[in-house]
């Protein structure tokens, strides 16, 4: 309920009129009404909450470059201890790997799953893909993800909260452009084990969403697939983006900055596309 300020103007008169056997009571500003918010609602002090993870312990995987270095130095530069982890120095795709890396961390209220990636490879009509191409695109991407998940949320269910957040891809929600199947699906795997886990941790007071970025130049991979296009390839694909560019790393950080904050805690189980527009069309 608002609360009221002082009265700032009384009415000089106060006019009553009989119509019909109705009472009619007009007054002219009988006060213009100051509303008093709580502080916890104030647009300062929201802004300041949604910066502040100081005194979080976070977890980002696949973090040598890109996106996944771009979301570590955004969780730090808002106050959070961060963890970074990429291939050279665990292999998340192994269990035991995985369950001993965060077991040397400890607690943690953060995990963001970014590793993964096309591991090289290029497209392969289906009829020539092999077990062990298929294999590895999975273990990068889905794999890591529960792997990494089922140790956060071990560690987070002890302490009743926790933020999960994967990177996914727009080839989960439609096609990879560059033709791999196993990453389609394996990204789009990934977007459905979101789904499951915010149904299943949600009662823990653990969030589990996901973002689906657009095509980003973040690394070296992506800029030389951009250079490839061409310019008219490029221009065609500007044309699918409803804003006509290419989105950055620092775009995506900030997507997970918001689903990490604790103001975030009654969204859980969604997918955020960022893309400039492009799922739109």
């Amino acid at each position: 309920m608002a609360h009221f300020g002082q009265i700032n103007k009384v009415a000089e008169k106060i006019f009553v009129i009989a119509a019909n056997g109705v009472t009619i009571v007009t007054m002219p500003t009988l006060w213009a009404p100051t509303v008093e918010r709580p502080p916890e609602f104030t647009d300062q002090r929201s802004i300041q909450k949604v910066k502040n993870l100081d005194g979080m312990v976070a977890i980002v995987t696949g973090t040598a470059q890109g996106i996944g270095r771009a979301i570590a130095d955004d969780l730090v530069e808002a106050g959070a201890v961060v963890h970074r982890v990429d291939l050279d120095t665990v292999d998340l795709s192994d269990a035991a790997a995985t369950e001993s890396f965060f077991a040397s961390v400890g607690p943690i209220d953060i995990l963001v799953n970014n590793a993964g990636g096309v591991v090289g490879q290029t497209h392969t009509p289906i009829d020539e893909v092999t077990d062990d191409a298929w294999d590895a695109v999975f273990d990068a991407n889905l794999r890591t993800t529960f792997n990494c998940s089922r140790a956060a949320a071990r560690s987070m269910k002890t302490h009743g909260y926790g933020r999960i957040v994967t990177i996914s891809s727009g080839a989960g929600r439609s096609v990879s452009l560059t033709g791999i199947q196993a990453y389609a699906a394996a990204k789009s795997a990934q977007i459905a084990f979101t789904r499951q886990l915010a149904h299943e941790l949600g009662q823990f007071g653990i969030t589990v969403n996901c973002v689906a970025p657009g095509f980003v130049l973040s690394n070296p991979t992506t800029e030389a697939q951009w250079e490839s296009y061409g310019v008219d390839g490029q221009q065609a694909m500007l044309a699918q983006i409803a804003t006509r560019k290419i989105g950055s790393a620092e775009d995506i950080a900030r997507g997970v900055r918001f689903f990490v904050s604790p103001e975030a805690g009654w969204v859980s189980g969604q997918t955020l596309s960022i893309d400039g527009g492009h799922s739109l069309f």
